[in-house]
């Protein structure tokens, strides 16, 4: 401004401004306040990964930690088929890096129908593409619950389920699984805890952590339980082409056609690519029925736009394409089954129910402490990782692990000796 001119007149709103930002500049600086977490995250849980600050301790004292405690087959000696990668690079060559339609791309989603056609699947209303099947099941669990109503999880249970639940303030209502019935559900148990306000029921068919495998008639029951009581039933069948025996897995959808079901899948176990994040959803029953539900749900999916890309073009070349790999997946996956099995229940102190899918078993343990405990012990003497028991939710009074049996048998041998030392030197 020129010497003698007159200063620039300011609006009521500039001179409030002014004032604010020199009060602002002038006010003492001071330490700031710290800056809490939503309380409602209280109870999140991962004990599958929480366990890794004790195995950096032993880490850092110059000890290899040998990872028995994520189910990533790539950890270990097994190989993403070539055609599925060379699917998703073409795509990404072709310049297919941009944004995709929110439910996905046109071919994933005519592949995922026919894949659930060949599923035994009759009443296919809706099918969606998410970034890996957690977040399938955290949309459709939020589009579904109300504050105050709450859905039936199984106990032991894959974690991500509690997560999602605490994050939307929604309580905790566990069934139990039977481990004297191979780990099958406790219908008397389901049944007890329905009441008016249990809106879905959760199946993980291979089941994560017990590697149990719902039986026909267990699934035909547990329909005629949503029937009556008008529940979406979530079917969690990621492993479901991880059969370790010879029986073929039925997909809950295929048993209660009228029932509304969503069925959660992805490429992540079946086709070795856990890191892609490529999962699904699939809705059916009655068409009229699972409508407002659906429209839910693809609110949410617009919301955050959309699935990874590219990788989506892996979707039809891995369920239309060659599946030879899961031949020799499988035969890996039965003998080190076989071999976890035998050498568990040869230890003092633990017991195995046989796993029939996926690549997880959940042994018992009697020790007079909790399995916790027993965990950490495990990383810092023996330097091998498995994931208590707890982590998973468990009937109370009794104490698991959850052991991966995805390496090698030589490398699966040196860690049952490590455990059964553990046992030996603790608690004999």
């Amino acid at each position: 401004m020129e010497r003698g001119a007159s200063p620039p007149v300011m609006s009521g709103e500039d001179a409030r401004r002014s004032i604010e930002q020199r009060t602002l500049t002038s006010m003492p600086i001071t330490q700031s306040r710290e800056i809490a977490a939503a309380s409602r995250l209280d109870n999140v849980r991962y004990a599958i990964r929480d366990l890794a600050c004790v195995a950096d301790e032993v880490i850092k004292q110059g000890h290899k930690v040998l990872p028995l405690n994520v189910g990533d087959p790539l950890n270990f000696d097994f190989e993403t088929p070539a055609h599925v990668i060379e699917a998703a690079y073409k795509a990404m060559r072709d310049g297919k890096n941009g944004y995709a339609p929110s439910p996905g791309i046109p071919s994933a989603l005519e592949a995922i129908r026919e894949e659930a056609a060949r599923k035994g699947l009759t009443t296919v209303q809706d099918v969606f593409v998410t970034s890996g099947a957690s977040e399938a099941v955290d949309v459709c669990l939020t589009a579904l619950l109300n504050p105050g109503e709450d859905i039936l999880t199984p106990c032991p249970d894959y974690p991500l389920y509690s997560a999602v639940l605490c994050k939307l303030e929604i309580g905790l209502n566990a069934y139990f699984l039977n481990e004297d019935d191979a780990w099958q559900p406790e219908l008397d148990d389901i049944k007890r805890k329905i009441t008016s306000r249990t809106r879905g029921i959760v199946i993980i068919n291979p089941n994560n952590p017990t590697g149990s495998v719902c039986s026909r008639k267990m699934l035909e029951q547990i329909a005629e339980l949503a029937r009556r009581h008008n529940l979406v039933i979530f079917s969690d069948e990621i492993y479901d082409k991880l059969m370790l025996d010879d029986d073929e897995h039925i997909s809950m959808a295929a048993v209660a056609p009228d029932v509304p079901v969503v069925t959660f899948g992805g490429l992540s176990k079946n086709y070795l690519v856990p890191g892609w994040r490529v999962g699904w959803g699939i809705v059916s029953g009655n068409a009229a029925a699972v409508k407002p539900y659906t429209e839910g749900v693809h609110r949410l999916l617009r919301a955050r736009l959309c699935a990874n890309h590219p990788e989506q073009y892996a979707i039809p070349a891995a369920l239309n394409g060659p599946q030879d790999h899961l031949i020799a997946v499988c035969d890996k996956l039965r003998t080190r089954r076989n071999l976890t099995v035998k050498s568990c229940n040869a230890i003092p102190g633990i017991s195995c129910v046989a796993p029939r899918g996926a690549f997880y078993a959940f042994p018992k343990l009697e020790i007079p402490e909790a399995d916790e405990v027993f965990v950490k012990e495990l990383i810092r003497k023996k330097y091998v990782m498995v994931v208590h028991g707890s982590g998973f939710g468990q009937k109370p009074g009794t104490q698991h692990f959850r052991i991966v049996f995805l390496p090698d048998e030589k490398t699966l041998a040196k860690a049952y000796e490590a455990i059964a030392e553990l046992m030996r030197e603790r608690y004999q």
